[in-house]
């Protein structure tokens, strides 16, 4: 099984972050995006992950607050 990259593993973490908190702000927002985008090419770890990530915002799990 191939390892994920060192951004993935970093996004895992943030992601994780936002699901305890239930909630995300436009500042954590951003900074998952930046750092899905850091390296110009989102692998498959990175697009399960954010895939997931918007899921959980769409279906009200995760909210957006203003910041």
């Amino acid at each position: 099984m191939k390892k994920p990259c060192q951004a993935a593993t970093s996004l895992k973490l943030l992601i994780q972050h936002v699901i305890s908190d239930m909630e995300v702000t436009p500042a954590e927002y951003q900074e998952i995006m930046d750092l899905a985008h850091d390296d110009g090419v989102i692998d498959e770890a990175e697009k399960a992950l954010l895939a997931q990530f918007h899921q959980m915002i769409s279906n009200g799990t995760v909210k957006r607050v203003r910041g």
